[in-house]
């Protein structure tokens, strides 16, 4: 077993293991540490408990202290001269031509190094930025693409249901998301009603995708020929919350489709939910 405590550097980042070196360390602590950027400076959100080892990347680096007045001090510093370098940047992006968006500007702890995030339709040569950036700061230069998803994260706002993006407030990593949910929950297949802010599916499809997918394997599919108390029939169309079918018997194939539950009839053979090219085609790129 290893102690070991879990340290944050962004407000809904990935939760890192360092070594506490023998500190007592309480949530929510700010704490310096040594990562491979360089020294920096993250939040307890994990305290002082044992891992097993094969659960441990090893070797784990070590905490150095707990943030002192002078450090805040450092920090606060440091915040100042990221919006001073956000706007030097954007002056030399326009004065290169460079078809890329600056999203954030983050410096390390110790001043060692700036990253600037930045967004592109494709690959940037910014070679000659770099050069350019390092000649006005005088210190190691990162230039990092992100996605659109990162961006969203990194700048917060509000989603259609008027809550906070969920990536920005909770979401510590992202999970994949894929238009065959959209299609196995019975959702309009509008990008614009299922996209977020950032342009791609909805992370919300994933909550509820275990429930879909076991009420989608005690459910007839529409398509699916089943036995009723009538006789057998082909479902038009299921409710996979509260388990009502329209059934049209083929008995009485012009009448009213017959209502009834899942649990009412048998299934002979199921359908399957089908993606269409055209659905694919409209879909690509926001996945």
């Amino acid at each position: 077993m290893t102690e070991i405590i879990g340290v944050r550097f962004k407000d809904v980042g990935k939760i890192y293991y360092f070594d506490p070196d023998g500190k007592k360390l309480n949530k929510g602590d700010k704490v310096i540490v040594e990562t491979a950027r360089g020294i920096e400076c993250g939040e307890v959100v994990i305290e002082n408990i044992e891992k097993p080892d094969e659960q441990i990347v090893k070797p784990l680096k070590l905490v150095i202290r707990k943030v002192t007045d002078e450090d805040i001090k450092t920090i606060e510093s440091n915040r100042q001269k990221e919006k001073e370098a956000f706007k030097i940047c954007l002056e030399k992006i326009a004065k290169h031509k460079l078809e890329m968006k600056l999203v954030d500007v983050e410096y390390t702890f110790d001043g060692g190094k700036i990253l600037f995030y930045f967004t592109a339709d494709g690959r940037v040569d910014f070679r000659e930025l770099v050069k350019d950036l390092a000649s006005v700061f005088r210190t190691r230069i990162e230039l990092r693409q992100i996605g659109v998803r990162d961006e969203s994260k990194m700048l917060g706002g509000l989603g259609m249901c008027g809550r906070p993006f969920c990536c920005s407030s909770f979401l510590g990593e992202f999970q994949p998301v894929s238009i065959k949910m959209a299609k196995e929950q019975g959702l309009s297949l509008n990008p614009v009603k299922i996209s977020g802010t950032c342009g791609r599916l909805m992370c919300c499809l994933k909550y509820e995708q275990d429930a879909y997918e076991h009420l989608l394997k005690v459910t007839p599919k529409p398509g699916a020929i089943v036995n009723t108390d009538e006789g057998r029939g082909t479902v038009v169309e299921n409710n996979l919350l509260t388990g009502f079918l329209k059934i049209r018997l083929d008995s009485r194939p012009d009448t009213t489709p017959k209502v009834c539950h899942r649990r009412d009839v048998k299934i002979l053979r199921d359908a399957q939910i089908k993606i269409e090219r055209e659905e694919i085609e409209a879909f690509k790129g926001i996945e």
